[in-house]
């Protein structure tokens, strides 16, 4: 979509210009009627056909200072801004309340006010699908307002200013804390516990810092120099990052345990949910988080110089092959991007659902997540590559297909009827298609158990860390889980929600250790 028409008149001093609305008429940016004035225009992301060719973020130049006051001037201010609740976004941004700083060109207090309920916006702003738009009140009549890119050009121009800078905290309490897992539930726990002037370790079993962020989420998606540029603010704050350091595998969690005051455990849901189908053990069929890893590890070597024929052999490549990606969602959007700029010869993903509906169904009313169809980074991608939408909806696969070698050579697949509920095979719809990479996102199931089973930590019946929300207690005393390993597989804003409250409850709990008074520190912190 086009962006809003301008027109200047003879005042010079005057630095926004009127604006086309949607009636024809031209007038000055005006919020009290914005969502009628004017439409939605999120920012484009890069063409297609350019993008492929590298690694970098698939977004666009921003908008210019008057189209980016045009989308604020759409927010309603609504008096119950569903946006914001829990209907809307996990952490509760002030959504409102940073848009009418944007529309008043008031940058430094957008991001102050962004800040007080999220620690890490330019991470949500770039790979959060958003549920605050789909609970958007201008979307029950119009489009929703453009708020994801907005947060992102709040912190992106914070981080410009050099308004975003460490935060020492004055005082210590003398308190240690060991962050186990280094992801957006582990540093937004960290971030808080060392404001609160605690000591704060966390250990990473990889090489580098950011959990998903640095791994498990391509490059084209979130480049990893913002990740980076986070992680070493949160060091010059005093956060002491461990890396290479898999506890209850090359560090004692009994000694971690010993050594610290609490310990947050914030490991991740990690282990993937696997398709135990005939041909299951050929070669070249591989994990989705396997996939994306090594690329992504690939990459950080490829700019470091520092790539060895060693793990050449261990990388896994799309070029030149007929890849199938089993399971939607956005890791398999990934994979499918991260295929096409491998070069693959063709690609086809597998979804066991029917196609959703272009419209909200009646089941699915407004303000819930919108259950529609949708064209993700990667699909757009395809169908310029390709010319078709690469996926085959209501599809299960029945077999996989090996070569004399045990290489995967094909998928046999067979379309089932949803109708009941439960996806039933229907007879004489079998199908052979070729495959030399096949790729596994159906998501994850729970932890893994390394460290539960050292400690002895109750699991609830999903085998996920059992610890109540908003308390985030273990069985064990002084051991607290939070994020995916403790819900199940989620949303990174979802993860930075869990880190939040998790750190009021350590918090909490290192006060009354220390005798003082828990003034009820579990309620939302300022991220002051």
């Amino acid at each position: 979509r086009m962006k809003h028409e301008t027109w200047r008149g003879d005042d010079d001093t005057d630095n926004m210009p009127q604006v086309k609305r949607r009636d024809g008429s031209v007038g000055p940016i005006d919020k009290r009627y914005g969502f009628v004035y004017y439409t939605r225009n999120a920012e484009p992301y890069r063409d297609p056909l350019a993008r492929v060719t590298d690694w970098g973020e698939i977004n666009a130049d921003p908008h210019d200072d008057v189209e980016r006051t045009v989308q604020a001037a759409r927010c309603m201010d609504c008096g119950t801004p569903f946006c914001q609740t829990h209907t809307g976004c996990p952490v509760n941004n002030l959504i409102p309340e940073w848009n009418e700083l944007v529309y008043k060109d008031q940058w430094k207090e957008a991001i102050e006010r962004l800040h007080k309920t999220n620690n890490f916006p330019e991470f949500t702003g770039r790979v959060c699908p958003a549920p605050c738009e789909g609970a958007c009140v201008a979307g029950l009549v119009d489009a929703p307002v453009t708020i994801k890119n907005i947060e992102y050009s709040i912190v992106d121009r914070a981080w410009q200013e050099g308004w975003i800078v460490p935060r020492i905290p004055e005082h210590r309490t003398g308190m240690q804390v060991a962050v186990v897992g280094s992801g957006p539930a582990g540093l937004a726990a960290a971030d808080m516990l060392n404001q609160w002037g605690h000591k704060v370790t966390v250990y990473e079993r990889d090489d580098r810092i950011g959990g998903l962020l640095a791994y498990g989420i391509p490059n084209m998606k979130l480049d990893k120099d913002t990740v980076e540029r986070r992680v070493d603010l949160l060091a010059d704050e005093g956060i002491e990052f461990v890396t290479n350091a898999h506890i209850g595998v090359n560090v004692d969690v009994m000694d971690l345990k010993a050594n610290n005051d609490a310990v947050v455990l914030a490991i991740g849901s990690t282990k993937p949910r696997d398709l135990p189908v005939p041909g299951r053990e050929a070669t070249g069929i591989h994990f989705a988080m396997e996939f994306l890893t090594r690329n992504q590890k690939r990459l950080h070597l490829t700019r470091e110089g520092k790539l060895e024929s060693q793990f050449e052999r261990e990388f896994i490549t799309a070029e030149g092959k007929d890849v199938v990606v089993i399971g939607g969602g956005d890791t398999g959007t990934d994979c499918i991007g991260t295929s096409l700029r491998h070069r693959c010869k063709s690609l086809v993903n597998f979804e066991l659902m029917p196609r959703p509906p272009d419209e909200r169904g009646a089941g699915n009313p407004w303000p819930q997540w919108p259950r529609v169809f949708g064209v993700d980074y990667g699909h757009a991608e395809v169908r310029a590559i390709f010319g078709k939408d690469p996926r085959a909806y209501g599809v299960m696969t029945k077999r996989f297909l090996k070569g004399d070698d045990g290489q995967v050579v094909g998928v046999e697949t067979t379309e089932v009827d949803t109708s009941s509920g439960a996806p039933v095979p229907v007879p004489g719809t079998e199908k052979q298609w070729p495959a030399d990479l096949v790729i596994l996102a159906m998501g994850f199931v729970h932890p893994e158990h390394t460290i539960a089973s050292q400690l002895g930590l109750d699991l609830d019946q999903r085998n996920n860390l059992h610890a109540e929300y908003g308390d985030f207690r273990t069985s064990v005393e002084g051991v607290f889980a939070a994020g995916d390993c403790r819900r199940g597989q989620s949303l990174v804003v979802w993860a930075i929600n869990e880190g939040r409250g998790v750190a009021g409850r350590v918090h909490g709990y290192l006060l009354s250790r220390m005798g003082q008074d828990d003034d009820d520190v579990h309620v939302m912190y300022s991220h002051q």
